[in-house]
């Protein structure tokens, strides 16, 4: 059964055309994901969905009783409510008079004898009204729904603030679960989250039954969750059935197919139009040469496939060969505040590594990048470039910290390399995608994939040999993403990467460093064989447990045995 449909429906903006012939579905139990590069509508879909933009020309079908929730990528939560009472928000009305007979009740402790029968009467009125709304039974649903979500029963009078951002996700999700809604869309679901954290969403999101719309850059979440692709470019929409790598095959296929077909026509084409060239004057053969021209007028011609879309295009220029060491980290403590990320940490980074880190959100990735680059100085231990000329290359993960807003883009890269020809830097421009008038716009009115474009366009005017990158994905699109991977894959220097992108970090890390209990554990291989040696350490463990188990219980029925015997023993003396 269709949930939502969308025919011919297009979006012009006085600043352009954003969507032009967008045509897809949502049937119950779809998954469906909305991909393409930044600005290609996505969101603005999700938004003609809700209802709240209308499409210039063509319509939404979806029955008039629809409910849609919306997980939006900025959490909304109130830092001062406590986890139950912010789940409760969901519930207008019966929120309303829940604070209300809360105020009453108070009142009614110093109230005057003639007061305190009014409030009696406005309490006895509230208290139906509560029970109308089933307020009982949605305090109970909440209640389910926390420990549905992970979260054990003292939290829920525990304050939202005390929370880190994965699990003021989980709030958000449970207030659009609560809404018990018909349809769900996701914006950016996995922004901001920590890997275990996203693989939670993951699992969840599974086990619901509801269709959902999903616009969301990390493929490999794509891949796990999605049932069908809906890709928008250029303004127009195509649906494939499958997840995102048999989204990626089936568009290849597709691609060669349609170049094939228009090769081979193309082909005929011109044998035809020869044909028709020679024998159009002959005496003899003239009449069959106007038919074939008649019938090159007619034939349905087949286009050639698009031309890629504009994207990314670049390489890191040639890394400086270092010495064999390009980092050693010897007995590391980190402290902040009272907290410690780092106690007695190691690591030895060799030229060549390419190494992610993994861990996670607060146990101190970023921080041990900035330790790395002498942003942040340890408490103890020491954090050293190798002595044989490293030279790093550091990418912020907060971009709008790292450039300056007063400048334009064109001049932050003057800045950067006053030596550089004016030619040459609008040359590294236009591979970043910031041609014409583009050049010329504040970087405060960048938007953050327009930030980290330029973050990464300002890194390439120096050559270096040691890449630190905080989140180098973040806010980039999925054809952006592609060219840095294939970037790093051929840099010939040392990379070490904080990214939550699963994908990404498939493609790009030989080396996986994971934090864990203040310490550097190292893994040598790519994120494949991370996740097998995790496997097996986990089921070593679970081994060993019960292990430990059995022979404890060994041990108590050999007690209870010698007990038994010893109190048999006690009774023939006795007798």
């Amino acid at each position: 059964m269709t949930v939502i449909r969308l025919e011919n429906v297009s979006k012009i903006y006085p600043t352009g055309e954003v969507l032009r012939d967008v045509n897809w579905e949502v049937k119950a139990g779809d998954r469906v994901g909305l991909v393409g590069v930044n600005g290609a509508g996505k969101t603005t879909q999700l938004k003609i969905v809700m209802g709240v933009e209308e499409p210039t020309t063509g319509q939404v079908v979806r029955p008039a009783s629809l409910r849609i929730a919306h997980l939006n990528q900025e959490f909304d939560v109130e830092p001062g409510r406590t986890t139950h009472e912010e789940l409760w928000t969901v519930f207008t009305e019966a929120n309303r008079v829940q604070h209300e007979l809360a105020r009453v009740q108070g009142a009614m402790a110093s109230a005057a004898p003639d007061e305190l029968e009014r409030l009696i009467h406005e309490l006895d009125r509230l208290q139906h009204q509560f029970e109308s709304l089933d307020g009982y039974g949605l305090d109970a649903r909440v209640s389910r729904l926390l420990a549905d979500i992970g979260f054990e029963p003292d939290d829920s009078q525990a304050l939202v603030s005390s929370f880190s951002g994965g699990w003021q996700m989980r709030m958000c999700l449970g207030k659009t679960i609560l809404q018990a809604p018909d349809v769900l869309l996701l914006d950016e679901p996995t922004n901001h989250l920590d890997l275990e954290t996203i693989e939670w969403l993951e699992g969840y999101l599974k086990q619901l039954s509801l269709p959902m719309v999903i616009v969301s850059h990390d493929r490999e979440f794509l891949d796990r969750i999605c049932t069908q692709i809906v890709e928008t470019e250029r303004g127009v929409s195509t649906t494939y059935l499958g997840n995102y790598s048999s989204y990626l095959e089936q568009k290849q296929l597709n691609r060669e197919a349609q170049l094939s077909a228009y090769e081979r026509q193309q082909s005929e084409i011109a044998k035809q139009q020869a044909f028709v060239e020679r024998f159009r004057a002959s005496a003899t053969r003239s009449t069959q040469a106007k038919s074939r021209e008649k019938q090159l007028e007619k034939i349905e011609r087949i286009e050639a496939p698009d031309g890629d879309v504009k994207v990314l295009n670049f390489r890191f220029p040639p890394a400086p060969r270092s010495g064999l060491e390009v980092v050693k980290v010897e007995d590391l403590t980190y402290e902040i505040g009272d907290k410690v990320l780092f106690l007695g940490a190691n690591l030895f980074v060799e030229r060549g590594d390419r190494i992610a880190f993994l861990g996670p959100n607060g146990a101190g990735k970023s921080t041990l990048l900035r330790l790395i680059v002498g942003i942040e100085q340890p408490t103890d231990g020491t954090v050293a470039l190798g002595a044989h000329t490293v030279i790093p290359g550091y990418f912020e993960q907060n971009q709008s910290e790292a450039l300056d807003l007063d400048l334009t883009v064109l001049q932050t890269l003057q800045d950067a390399a006053p030596d550089w020809k004016y030619e040459d830097l609008r040359a590294m421009l236009g591979k970043f995608l910031f041609s014409g008038d583009t050049v010329a716009k504040p970087v405060a009115a960048l938007s953050g994939g327009e930030k980290a474009r330029l973050a990464l366009a300002k890194m390439l005017l120096t050559p270096v040999n040691l890449l630190v990158l905080d989140e180098p994905t973040n806010h980039l699109d999925i054809p952006a993403k592609e060219t840095l991977e294939n970037a790093l894959q051929m840099y010939e220097g040392t990379a070490l990467i904080v990214s939550h992108d699963r994908y990404f970090i498939s493609k790009v890390a030989n080396k996986i460093v994971e934090i864990r209990d203040g310490e550097l554990v190292v893994y040598k291989g790519d994120y494949h064989y991370y996740l097998e040696k995790v496997e097996q350490e986990k089921e070593q463990a679970r081994l060993e447990a019960k292990r430990k188990a059995d022979a404890a219980k060994r041990t108590e029925k050999l007690a209870k045995q010698k007990e038994k015997a010893k109190t048999r023993k006690t009774a023939k003396k006795k007798k």
